[in-house]
């Protein structure tokens, strides 16, 4: 009898577990992937990118969670350290996706990363939105993945028309590290783009070095006898203040003009005054900033101690993206597969999104159609709006 009973009883716990009414009443928790580099070569990025997130999910929090077709969710945010390594950006979205069930995934930034992390997002189809990077191949031929930045062959002739209309110089030099895929590509972009202003062979110099070397001495002496009258150096925080350096030590008197790799806090502290004066191309420019920007920069600031970056401020605009295209939803099943691809179609469709790094209309490739802003680090080390230029 004793027996009988137990069987009963498990085999009613059974039916209840799979029961539309016990799945119903399963509690579902959205959860929202941060693929960063939190270690390796450059982790104030992924300091920015983890502070900024963590912002974001105090206000959902505040709100007493994601309100999606009437009915609020509580929202998990799954932190991973992609170590600032292509193979474990890949890692970490594999396991977010198939392991976290993630409704969707913020990075990774790097274009470094975010490439072959994009295709494992593809493959499962699972939204992912690269807040910095701009190489074309992150979101080409992939309708999972998304970007809240402008692209390379969009910034390669931003850069090449600034430095012609702002000192109206026909030489340049380009020195970029070869073994990286976003600072590769931009720099082939920019030569093709100065070279069809000012004919072939206008790029004099064309010098390349790879990831983690430290003296750029061969390649810097080559640049300053080659006639160049601008150097273009689209390398990250970390590099750029050695390069600076090393540069005016050889004897460099020229500008020295970067892309949007230069936008971290830590390129003018560990640059200091040799950086004083030069330009960048980016994303948005905090000094001066106004409005929602301003909102941003002031409570991240206060609450982290120092100015955001703009990776902090493209991972804000792409988690609001996320956030939207979520709620656009206008329901959240339960069933990983069948919402992932409703909020891949809700953000597919999102046109005027007001962003604090610019407007945002999405095209069919996941890009965004937005402005890029040229930025002057004036005599404060502060990262000043000069010009914007857009599409």
């Amino acid at each position: 009898m004793r027996k009988l009973v137990y069987f009963t009883l498990a085999a009613f716990v059974v039916t209840m577990l799979f029961s539309p009414l016990a799945f119903s009443a399963r509690k579902t928790i959205i959860k929202i992937g941060i693929n960063a580099p939190l270690t390796g070569d450059i982790p104030k990025v992924g300091e920015g990118s983890k502070y900024a997130a963590m912002m974001w999910l105090e206000d959902i929090e505040k709100a007493g969670g994601l309100e999606v077709g009437g009915k609020k969710y509580e929202v998990e945010l799954i932190i991973e350290d992609n170590e600032s390594k292509a193979e474990s950006a890949v890692k970490a979205n594999t396991k977010m996706i198939s392991q976290d069930d993630v409704l969707a995934i913020i990075g990774p930034q790097s274009s470094k990363q975010a490439v072959p992390a994009g295709e494992v997002a593809n493959k499962y189809k699972t939204v992912m939105i690269s807040p910095w990077s701009t190489n074309p191949n992150t979101t080409l031929d992939r309708p999972y993945v998304f970007r809240g930045c402008f692209l390379d062959p969009f910034q390669g002739p931003v850069v090449a028309n600034f430095i012609t209309d702002e000192f109206g110089f026909t030489k340049a030099a380009v020195l970029y590290d070869v073994a990286s895929d976003y600072p590769k590509g931009l720099a082939e972009v920019f030569k093709e783009a100065w070279e069809k202003k000012h004919g072939a062979g206008s790029v004099v110099a064309f010098e390349s070095f790879t990831t983690k070397d430290t003296d750029f001495s061969s390649q810097l002496t080559k640049i300053v006898k080659s006639g160049a009258e601008v150097l273009f150096t689209p390398q990250y925080y970390n590099e750029v203040p050695l390069i600076v350096s090393q540069a005016k030590n050889l004897g460099w008197k020229g500008p020295i003009v970067g892309s949007d790799s230069w936008g971290s806090a830590e390129t003018v502290e560990l640059c200091g005054e040799a950086c004083y004066g030069l330009f960048f191309s980016s994303h948005y420019a905090a000094a001066g900033a106004k409005g929602a920007t301003k909102e941003f920069i002031d409570r991240y600031n206060k609450t982290y101690g120092y100015i955001p970056d703009d990776v902090a401020a493209l991972t804000w605009d792409a988690l609001r993206l996320a956030q939207q295209a979520i709620q656009d939803t206008g329901k959240i099943t339960g069933r990983i597969e069948k919402d992932r691809t409703a909020v891949r179609d809700a953000l597919a469709k999102i046109k005027n999104f007001s962003g604090i790094t610019g407007n945002m209309t999405f095209t069919e490739e996941g890009d965004p159609i937005k402005c890029a802003v040229i930025v002057k680090i004036n005599d404060q080390g502060d990262y000043e709006f000069y010009k914007s230029s857009c599409p």
